[in-house]
């Protein structure tokens, strides 16, 4: 390969790498925005509590992910393929505009009408509780090279079962922390309302392994043997 064959994959892969920042920041921005303008003011102490929150560990899970699974970052870039399992696609168009309707309702139940109230300490466990998932969330994505925004067999990827650290006590880790970190949003935000959000967003998730678990089993080379004698925990180590 010559060198300006080489220094043109360079080039491309790090405006790949600078247009995958900036989307991830982008979609940062445009959550923590669309909180302050539902609330209609920002003047709101839990509001900043929360999106200082969320900014950080979302950064900081960025840098993580880009230093121990840095090919991971790119194939993230893209939430369905063209090989995406079909339930998952409308998965993604249910669940991924609740991320942004839980914010919304948040701010407009919280602060702007007042429709519910939650007393100001429940910011505190909202924090802990949010942080323990968004470091599984983390951990995760820093083990799994096949963690992608949707389901499907990587066959292109080289689809493999990861057997390691988190997914030695569950198969998800991931979405375990996930359902962990969006009724943690609704506690810092002090919205029962955007707790019933976080409630139907669960949901999805549990539906999601469900229909993935058994994808899984049928078309992953060792992921049946895994589950059955590895890991037999599919979200709730001991129990589920």
């Amino acid at each position: 390969m010559s060198e300006m064959a080489q220094t043109d994959i360079v080039r491309r892969a790090s405006a790949s790498r600078i247009a995958n920042l900036l989307k991830g920041l982008g979609q940062m921005v445009l959550w923590i925005v669309l909180l302050f303008v539902s609330a209609g003011t920002i003047r709101s102490t839990r509001g900043w509590i929360c999106a200082g929150v969320y900014f950080i560990t979302m950064t900081i899970t960025g840098m993580l992910v880009h230093h121990f699974n840095h090919d991971l970052m790119q194939a993230r870039s893209k939430f369905a393929r063209a090989d995406t399992a079909s339930f998952d696609k409308l998965f993604l168009i249910l669940f991924v505009p609740l991320t942004f309707v839980q914010v919304i309702v948040a701010g407009l139940d919280a602060v702007r009408f007042g429709w519910s109230h939650m007393p100001l300490w429940t910011v505190y466990p909202g924090i802990l509780i949010y942080l323990f998932g968004i470091a599984l969330v983390a951990w995760t994505l820093s083990v799994n090279p096949h963690a992608e925004q949707s389901v499907r067999i990587q066959s292109d990827r080289g689809h493999a079962v990861v057997t390691c650290r988190p997914y030695r006590f569950v198969r998800h880790p991931m979405y375990v922390g996930s359902m962990l970190m969006y009724p943690a949003t609704a506690l810092m935000l002090g919205s029962r309302w955007a707790l019933v959000i976080a409630a139907l967003m669960i949901i999805l998730l549990i539906i999601r392994t469900s229909l993935e678990d058994k994808m899984l089993r049928n078309k992953l080379a060792g992921y049946d043997k895994f589950a059955s004698e590895t890991t037999r925990c599919r979200l709730v180590p001991g129990i589920w």
